[in-house]
């Protein structure tokens, strides 16, 4: 299909451009073609038609004048006719038989329009004569003749190659040999039966192979699911392993602690870890609190009576663990209210506590419990003596009296006419005796 465009120019003139139908380069249009007349349009339109295959050469049928000018006959001998239909084109006709296509009239716009149809419909039926598109330019036509020059002549090899083999075939007279025709024609026959005979046999067993392969297929889908589900079942078993594991390393590690627990705990003196004693200053001292008075320091008789509270248990407790039952008394812990009972008197309860005041000082309740405390520990260590001849304490006591052995002077744990100076001095005596005692039990009874 040919393209068009309208130009204006500058005096308001309309011409009509063309582009070449493979480089889209415009084009400038011959002369001639203001000049076509039917007779041209109706030979071009007409088909071309060749003779009989049967017949190697044609005759060339002379043209007009007209005709002359665009077709010559061909060098080869072949030649093509073509005829010409008496075909009314309707654009182009006109009242008396022809059609002027030049401008009769300057810018008439229907004259414009007649001839650009003309002129397309001439490069259409170029275009449908053939497989390529017109119109062309001068640049794209000689490539287009360089192109058709090569296929002509490749054309005419084949056409020599085959001339050449036609003579070849009907130079060569042999003669043919019907006798050994018919028996390669037998044995073809024979071998074409057993080609059949065999393919008949390989369809069957390729229908029983692929038999075979759709059952193979089957199980292997059933295996692939049998495997998914190992795996799942792989899978959650690998995750319960992992988590007994984690389990069983979270109860060694558990086991691992506990264990050095308890060793710990069997390295640890129970009576030391209960019962510390030590001194601060004049003061002797039961698990930080302070045993005894001084003028200067006047502890708090609630802190007196928690540390009597705490040697009472001391001392209990290191009798059970002998096994140890006391002549005469009965220690009673009861915190900051301990006392210490008469066996000769059960109604008799001895108070190892006290408020302070001077009815407190005139009372003898409390310097008997001292003293009566301080009894059961020299039976203690009488006891400890009898299993231990080298036990030794380093105070001396004796009816409620305890002796300094390195001055030898003797102190009372009695508060009535007394100093508070000497009873405290008399009281952490008394408390670093028991602790002698208790390093003796802890020693002997670590592994008990």
């Amino acid at each position: 299909m040919a393209t068009s465009r309208l130009d204006v120019g500058k005096a308001g003139t309309t011409e009509v451009s063309f582009v070449c139908q493979r480089c889209s380069q415009p084009l400038k249009l011959h002369h001639s073609f203001n000049t076509l007349d039917q007779a041209l349009l109706t030979e071009l339109a007409a088909p071309l038609v060749s003779k009989s295959d049967s017949e190697d050469t044609v005759d060339w049928v002379p043209a007009t004048a007209t005709q002359k000018t665009h077709a010559t006959p061909p060098d080869d001998g072949v030649v093509s006719r073509k005829h010409v239909l008496p075909v009314r084109l309707p654009s182009t006709e006109s009242g008396n038989g022809f059609t002027l296509l030049g401008e009769s009239e300057p810018g008439n716009a229907e004259n414009l329009s007649h001839r650009l149809k003309v002129t397309s419909h001439l490069f259409d039926i170029m275009s449908g004569q053939s497989d390529v598109d017109h119109p062309l330019c001068e640049e794209c036509t000689d490539t287009l003749l360089d192109q058709l020059d090569q296929q002509l002549k490749i054309t005419e090899d084949e056409c020599k190659d085959y001339r050449d083999f036609l003579d070849t075939i009907g130079s060569s007279q042999e003669e043919v040999d019907e006798a050994s025709l018919d028996e390669e024609v037998k044995q073809l026959k024979a071998e074409e039966s057993a080609l059949l005979q065999q393919l008949d046999s390989i369809e069957t067993e390729h229908a029983q192979i692929t038999d075979q392969l759709h059952k193979e297929k089957d199980e292997s889908k059933r295996l692939d699911e049998e495997e998914e589900k190992y795996y799942k079942e792989y899978n959650e078993y690998k995750r319960q392993l992992l988590e007994f594991e984690d389990s069983q390393r979270s109860v060694d590690n558990q086991l691992k602690y506990a264990q050095a627990q308890l060793d710990k705990l069997k390295k640890t003196n129970v009576f030391n870890a209960t019962f510390h004693i030590w001194h601060s200053g004049h003061f002797g001292t039961i698990n930080n609190f302070r045993l005894g008075r001084l003028p200067s320091v006047p502890v708090e008789w609630n802190e007196i009576n928690a540390a009597w509270g705490q040697t009472v248990l001391l001392l209990n407790a290191l009798a059970n663990k002998m096994n140890l039952k006391f002549e005469r008394y009965r220690l009673v812990p009861y915190g900051n209210y301990s006392y210490v009972e008469s066996l000769t008197d059960k109604s008799k309860e001895l108070p190892l506590y006290g408020s302070g005041g001077i009815r407190f000082f005139w009372d003898k309740g409390f310097d008997q419990a001292m003293v009566a405390f301080l009894d059961c520990l020299q039976q203690f260590k009488e006891e400890v003596e009898k299993g231990d001849t080298g036990f030794c304490l380093p105070y001396k006591m004796d009816k409620g009296k305890i002796e300094d052995s390195g001055s030898g002077q003797s102190y009372s744990v009695k508060i009535q006419f007394n100093s508070e100076e000497q009873w405290t001095k008399a009281l952490k005596f008394m408390l670093t005796n028991l602790k002698w005692g208790l390093a003796w039990v802890s020693s002997q009874f670590a592994n008990k």
